[in-house]
């Protein structure tokens, strides 16, 4: 049985090392390697971040023009696991086995070539368990936070890539590609248009969204990294701003998967997410099908973002008045 955990590693072919060193500092990763050849960041569970040259021959071949996502590394649950998808994608594109395991026989990875052009890849997940503190949500009918303030964050630290999002020229093709080779499970879908896909059927709400224009293309929209809560979104956030990173939208709320957002625009490609709180499920739930729109993109969303230094909407300014009783 073929069982995908998420993301283990993801790769970008980029053009300036300098902006991709601060803007991932700035992120909240950590970097582990820094030279001429190419930069490398963890998130708290050991997801990978790797940056490489544009031009390094070594990288897959890219879906599109300038900076972008060159490899999806997903981490599997066990060597078994890693022989069935050598089954199952022995017959497909650009069918690829990558190292040799410690006895001779066993591969380190193995990987293909998807409908939309992207190097798919996956190996045994070096991903390790992490716990952390999470703020508590007193509702109604639940007050599990008691006599402690909520957590304020001074910038976030990343727990893992949560999800990637591409735009590609075949939906159907693609989704279908996704789960009959790899077992991914349909969670919902823009009828012809987007498809949002989970690893197995426990777990969250997307690890893949596929998205359509109506002028086709390939491409890389973002990749997303699950933090802690609404707090660390905001204060990751803000923090990203202060240093002079540009939001494309945010923060805000998805209304299809309930999770909090922030974008940013990212100098190794594409967009780039914070995000939180997003809807688990199972197999018990049913796909349900959307029309796009911006009312299903999000809920809510401020434009431009927040300032991090007056807290307040990018460019709002600070606060400015008088006291309503002077002193005589």
């Amino acid at each position: 049985m073929i069982k995908v955990l998420g993301i283990d590693e993801i790769v970008y072919g980029a053009d300036d090392f300098d902006a991709c060193r601060g803007f991932f500092t700035d992120w909240g990763l950590a970097i582990k390697r820094d030279d001429a050849q190419g930069l490398d960041f963890e998130t708290l569970n050991g997801c990978r971040v790797l940056v490489r040259r544009i031009d390094d021959p070594s990288l897959p071949p890219a879906i599109e023009a300038g900076p972008t996502l060159r490899e999806v590394v997903w981490g599997v649950e066990s060597q078994a696991s890693l022989d069935h998808l050598a089954e199952a994608i022995a017959d497909a594109p650009g069918f690829i086995r990558q190292g040799e395991g410690k006895d001779g026989r066993d591969w380190l990875r193995l990987g293909c070539t998807d409908p939309n052009g992207l190097a798919v890849r996956f190996q045994v997940t070096r991903k390790h368990d992490v716990q952390v503190e999470c703020a508590l949500m007193n509702t109604w009918n639940d007050k599990p936070r008691m006599n402690q303030r909520s957590p304020i964050y001074d910038h976030a630290t990343p727990i893992e890539v949560g999800h990637v999002v591409f735009f590609v020229k075949d939906v159907k093709a693609t989704e279908q590609f996704y789960v009959e080779k790899f077992g991914f499970v349909p969670s919902d879908r823009y009828p012809d248009r987007g498809a949002f896909l989970r690893c197995t059927a426990d777990g969250g709400h997307h690890d893949l969204f596929l998205l359509q224009l109506p002028e086709p293309k390939s491409g890389l929209n973002h990749v997303a990294f699950t933090v802690r809560d609404i707090h660390e979104v905001f204060g990751g956030g803000m923090h990203v701003s202060r240093k002079g990173w540009d939001t494309q939208l945010g923060p805000g709320r998805h209304p299809i998967s309930s999770a909090y957002f922030w974008y940013f625009k990212n100098p190794a490609g594409g967009l780039i997410e914070y995000y939180a709180d997003e809807d688990q499920l199972d197999e018990h739930w049913e796909p349900r099908a959307f029309e796009p729109g911006p009312t299903m993109f999000a809920e809510w969303a401020i434009e431009g973002g927040i300032d991090g230094n007056t807290r307040r909407q990018k460019d709002a300014g600070g606060p400015a008045g008088k006291f309503l009783t002077e002193k005589r």
